[in-house]
C-alpha cells in the first residue's frame, strides 16, 4: 500500500511540476525586462513616463488576461486555456526578437503579458484541484517556486547574453548578429520561446482537473482521473461525493453565488491582500533592481550579477517556504516575513536617506535587499498564490480567482508606471519608507480576517466562509 500511495504521489507531482511550468513562464517575462530597460530606452529615446510604459504594458496584458482566465477556464477547462497561455508566450517571445519598432515591441510584450495573466489564475487553480489535501499547499508553492526559477533564468540570460555581446564577435548571419551582439535585447526577450514550446508539447500529458469535470457534469472522466491520484477507489469515490454534495448545496448560478455573504466576503479580502502585496515593493525591485543598484553607488558592470544574486536568494527561499508551508500554516509565513519586509524597508531609505554622509559602504545596501527578498519569498510571494487557489468555492473558482488576480495585476501594473516616477519625485528613500507602511494593513488583514487553510481539504475551507 505505501508503493501505491508514493506512485500517486508522484502522479500528482507530475501534473503539477507540468502546470507550474506557466510560473517558470511568467516570472521569465517578468523578469527578462530588467536587464533591457536601459537598452531599449537608449536605442528608442524613451524618457522616464515611455520607460515606465515599457514595462508596464505587458502588466496591461497580463490584466487583461486576467480578465479572461476565469471565464475562459470555467468553459473550456483549465488544460485548454494552459494551452492558450503557451501559444501566447511563443508569440511573444519570437515577435520580440523580431520587433521592427518600439510599437511592434510593445504589442508583443502584452501578448506575453495576456499569457501571463492566464497562468497565473489557472497554474495555481490546476494545481490546487488536483492536489492531495495534506501535500496542497507545498504542491501550489511549486507555483511560486517556478516563478522564482523564472526569474533567476532571466537574469542569468541577461547576464551571459551582455557578456557574449561585451564580446563583440559577428555570428555568421546578420539576423543572429543583430539579436545577440548589436541588439542583445532582442536575444533576452526572444529566449522565452524556447520554454513555452516545451510547456505547449507537455500540457498534452495531462488531464483536465477533475473538479471542472464535476463541475460540467462529466463525472465518469472526472472519476478515471480522481481513481489514479487515489490508488483506493473508495477514497476516489468520497473526494467525488464530497465535491459533488458541495456543489449540490450551491444552487444559485455562479454570479449569484459569488455575492452570499460568506463566499463575498471572502472575494473582498482575497482583493485586498492581492493589491496590498504589490504595494510592498518587491515588484519595483525585481523590474529595477539593475537601475537601483547602480544608482546606489554599486558598480555598472555589476548590476545584472546582484540582480542574479537577488533572483538566488529568491529561488532558494521559496524552497524553504515550499517545505514548511504546510507544517507551520499560511498565516505564521506571513507574520514572520512582512515583520522581517517591515525592518528591512525602512533600514533601505534610511541607507538612502544618510547612508552616503555615513560612508557606510553600498554593499550594505545589497544585504539589505537579500534580506527584504528572502522575507518576501518567504511569505507572501509564497503565500499569495496558495491562499487565492484555496479560498473560492468550486462552482465559481476561476471567476473568483480572475477578480482578485484582476486586482492583483491592476497593482502590479501600477507599481511598474510608477516605480521610476516615485524613485525621481519621493526620493529612493521615500519610496521605500512608502512600501515599508503598505506591509501594516497587509498584516492586519491576515492577522483579523483570513482563516487558517493548511490542512483542510477545498470543500471545508468553502465551509469555513460560509460559518463566518
Amino acid at each position: 500500500m505505501a508503493q501505491k500511495t508514493q506512485k500517486n504521489i508522484d502522479y500528482v507531482i507530475f501534473l503539477s511540476v507540468v502546470a507550474a511550468l506557466g510560473g517558470f513562464l511568467f516570472g521569465y517575462d517578468t523578469a527578462v525586462i530588467s536587464g533591457t530597460i536601459d537598452q531599449v530606452s537608449t536605442q528608442y529615446h524613451l524618457d522616464s513616463i515611455q520607460q515606465g510604459w515599457y514595462v508596464g504594458c505587458a502588466l496591461v496584458g497580463s490584466i487583461l488576461g486576467v480578465a479572461i482566465a476565469g471565464v475562459l477556464s470555467d468553459r473550456f477547462g483549465r488544460k485548454k486555456t494552459l494551452l492558450l497561455a503557451a501559444v501566447l508566450f511563443s508569440a511573444s517571445g519570437i515577435g520580440c526578437a523580431i520587433s521592427g519598432s518600439v510599437d511592434q515591441l510593445v504589442f508583443y510584450r502584452i501578448i506575453g503579458g495576456i499569457g501571463i495573466g492566464v497562468v497565473s489564475i489557472i497554474s495555481p487553480l490546476y494545481i490546487s484541484e488536483v492536489a492531495i489535501t495534506s501535500y496542497r499547499g507545498r504542491l501550489v508553492s511549486l507555483y511560486q517556486l517556478a516563478i522564482t526559477i523564472g526569474f533567476l533564468g532571466a537574469y542569468l540570460v541577461n547576464y551571459q547574453l551582455l557578456k557574449i555581446a561585451g564580446g563583440g564577435s559577428a555570428l555568421g548571419s546578420s539576423l543572429l548578429t543583430k539579436v545577440f551582439v548589436t541588439e542583445v535585447w532582442r536575444g533576452m526577450l526572444g529566449m522565452e520561446s524556447l520554454p513555452a514550446l516545451l510547456f505547449f508539447i507537455i500540457i498534452f500529458f495531462i488531464p483536465e482537473s477533475p473538479r471542472w469535470l464535476i463541475v460540467r457534469n462529466r463525472e465518469e472522466g472526472a472519476l478515471t482521473i480522481l481513481n489514479r491520484i487515489y490508488t483506493d477507489k473508495e477514497e476516489a469515490g468520497r473526494q467525488m461525493a464530497e465535491v459533488k454534495q458541495q456543489l449540490d448545496s450551491d444552487k444559485q448560478s455562479n454570479w449569484r453565488l459569488l455575492f452570499k455573504p460568506g463566499y463575498f466576503k471572502a472575494l473582498i479580502i482575497g482583493v485586498c491582500i492581492a493589491i496590498l502585496g504589490q504595494f510592498m515593493g518587491v515588484n519595483a525591485v525585481l523590474y529595477y533592481g539593475p537601475t537601483i543598484f547602480t544608482n546606489s553607488g554599486l558598480s555598472t558592470g555589476d548590476s545584472l550579477f546582484y540582480q542574479v544574486l537577488v533572483g538566488l536568494v529568491n529561488m532558494l527561499t521559496t524552497v524553504l517556504a515550499l517545505a514548511i508551508i504546510d507544517k507551520v500554516g499560511r498565516k505564521k509565513l506571513v507574520y514572520y516575513g512582512v515583520s522581517g519586509m517591515v525592518i528591512s524597508l525602512l533600514f533601505i531609505g534610511f541607507y538612502f536617506l544618510k547612508g552616503a554622509a555615513m560612508g557606510i559602504p553600498s554593499v550594505v545596501l545589497l544585504i539589505l535587499f537579500l534580506f527584504y527578498i528572502f522575507c518576501c519569498a518567504v511569505s507572501i510571494c509564497a503565500v499569495i498564490w496558495v491562499l487565492l487557489s484555496e479560498m473560492y468555492p468550486t462552482s465559481v473558482r476561476g471567476i473568483a480567482m480572475s477578480i482578485a488576480g484582476f486586482s492583483l495585476w491592476i497593482g502590479t501594473y501600477l507599481i511598474g508606471q510608477l516605480t521610476p516616477w516615485m524613485l525621481d519625485h519621493l526620493s529612493p528613500a521615500g519610496t521605500f519608507f512608502l512600501f515599508a507602511v503598505m506591509c501594516v494593513p497587509y498584516m492586519l488583514i491576515i492577522w483579523k480576517m483570513v482563516p487558517e487553510t493548511a490542512g483542510k481539504s477545498l470543500e471545508e475551507i468553502e465551509r469555513m466562509w460560509v460559518k463566518k
